[in-house]
C-alpha cells in the first residue's frame, strides 16, 4: 500500500502506527514492518529512552537530564523533543506497537506517579495520560524497579525464575518483587517500596518526609553522604576530599575503592553491611530464589557484592543460610531500557 504524506518538521505518524522521517514526501510501506516498542526510563537524575525490538534488541538510545526540580511540563517538552530526535535518527521503517515506562512511585493501577520523593512534580503526576496524549500509542507504566524486574525475567538473569527480588540502586533505591512468576503489585498498586523501609528512625532525612530510609544509605546518593561523613572522621589522604558533593559520582567512589582508597573502601563496607541486613529481612518475608542488583551503584560489582552477601548471611534466619543468591545484573547499562520495553512487549500479542 502506498501512503502519500507531506514533509513535517519532525516525523509524521501514519494511520497504521508507522512513522516516516523528515525529508520524505511519499513512501512505500512494506507489509512486514519491524515491530518495536518505545521504552522510557525516568530517573531522579537522568531519563533514558530507547527503541527496542520484541526480541530485546536495542536499536537506539537517548539520555538526557531529568531536571527534576523544574516543572513537569518542562520535562514532557524535553521528552517529546528527545523521542522525536531518536525516531528521526533511524532511517528504516518500524511499527511502534506500544510504549513502556518505568518511573519512581508509579501506581500501576492508575498510571500516575504518586508523591515521587526525588521529583518536584507534585503529589499525583498523570504519566500515562500525558504520554498517550502526545504519541497515541498504548502506554504501560510501572515503578522503575518493577519494570526492571520484568526486564530481567524476560531478557536477563531471572529467566526461568519464579521468585526473586530486583533492586535498582540509582539516585534512590527501587525494588520489584516477583512471586510465583507474577509481579507483586499490592492492594493499592504500590507494593515493593523497600527503599523506604527503616534503617534508623533517627537517621538521615529522606525526601519522602521520613527519617532513616534505606535509600538514604544504599543508593548513589546514600553512598555519597556516607563518603562525606567519613571524610569528616578519617584522617587518611583521599582524592575524594577534593570534590564537592555535586561533583562526586558513584563511579568515582567505585574507582577510588578499586585503587585502594581507604575512605571509598570503608564507604562500600558500610553500604554493604546495611544493605545485607535489610536483604535478610526481605528474605524472611519472601523466601526468594535470588536478589538481583542493578543501577549505578550495582555497577560497582564485587566491591559492593562481597560485603552485602557477608552481612546478609550473618543476619539470615538459619533455615535460609546459603540458599539465597545475590546477583548483579549482567547488563546494568541496558537494564533501564529493557525493563520498560519488556512491560510493553509482555502486554502485546505479536503476530508471527
Amino acid at each position: 500500500m502506498i501512503y502519500i504524506i507531506t514533509k513535517g518538521a519532525k516525523f509524521t505518524l501514519l494511520c497504521n502506527n508507522a512513522f516516516i522521517y523528515e525529508g520524505y514526501h511519499s513512501c512505500f510501506i512494506p507489509k512486514a514492518m519491524k515491530k518495536i516498542v518505545l521504552a522510557i526510563d525516568i530517573g531522579g537524575t537522568n531519563t533514558k529512552i530507547g527503541l527496542v525490538t520484541k526480541e530485546g534488541r536495542i536499536l537506539g538510545v537517548k539520555v538526557f537530564e531529568t531536571r527534576a526540580k523544574l516543572p513537569y511540563k518542562n520535562f514532557m517538552q524535553k521528552l517529546e523533543e528527545k523521542v522525536n530526535m531518536l525516531l528521526n535518527e533511524h532511517n528504516a521503517f518500524f511499527r511502534i506497537e506500544a510504549i513502556g515506562v518505568g518511573a519512581p512511585n508509579v501506581n500501576i493501577l492508575t498510571g500516575n506517579m504518586e508523591n515521587p520523593p526525588n521529583l518536584n512534580w507534585g503529589t499525583s503526576v498523570p504519566l500515562t495520560k500525558s504520554i498517550e496524549e502526545i504519541w497515541k500509542f498504548p502506554t504501560i507504566v510501572a515503578n522503575d524497579a518493577n519494570a526492571a524486574a520484568i526486564g530481567e525475567m524476560t531478557f536477563g538473569m531471572a529467566q526461568g525464575m519464579k521468585n526473586f527480588v530486583m533492586l535498582t540502586l540509582g539516585t534512590g533505591l527501587g525494588s520489584g518483587i516477583v512471586i510465583n512468576g507474577q509481579l507483586l503489585t499490592g492492594e493499592h498498586g504500590l507494593a515493593g517500596e523497600l527503599g523506604h523501609t527503616k534503617v534508623d528512625p533517627y537517621g538521615r532525612q529522606c525526601n519522602c518526609g521520613l527519617r532513616g530510609c534505606l535509600e538514604n544509605y544504599v543508593s548513589v546518593t546514600g553512598i555519597k553522604r556516607t563518603v562525606f561523613e567519613l571524610i569528616s572522621e578519617m584522617t587518611e589522604d583521599s582524592p575524594l576530599k577534593k570534590l564537592s558533593f555535586d561533583d562526586l559520582k558513584g563511579e568515582m567512589i567505585a574507582e577510588a575503592a578499586l585503587n585502594g582508597d581507604p575512605i571509598a573502601i570503608k564507604a562500600f563496607e558500610l553500604t554493604g553491611e546495611i544493605l545485607g541486613s535489610k536483604l535478610a529481612d526481605s528474605v524472611a518475608h519472601l523466601d526468594p530464589e535470588a536478589i538481583i542488583l542493578a543501577g549505578g551503584l550495582g555497577n560497582a560489582g564485587d566491591i559492593l557484592l562481597n560485603p552485602t552477601v557477608a552481612s546478609m548471611e550473618k543476619n539470615l534466619f538459619t533455615a535460609y543460610k546459603g540458599k539465597i543468591k545475590v546477583l548483579i545484573s549482567k547488563e546494568p547499562s541496558a537494564n533501564s531500557i529493557l525493563g520498560p520495553a519488556a512491560l510493553a512487549i509482555n502486554n502485546l500479542t505479536y503476530s508471527s
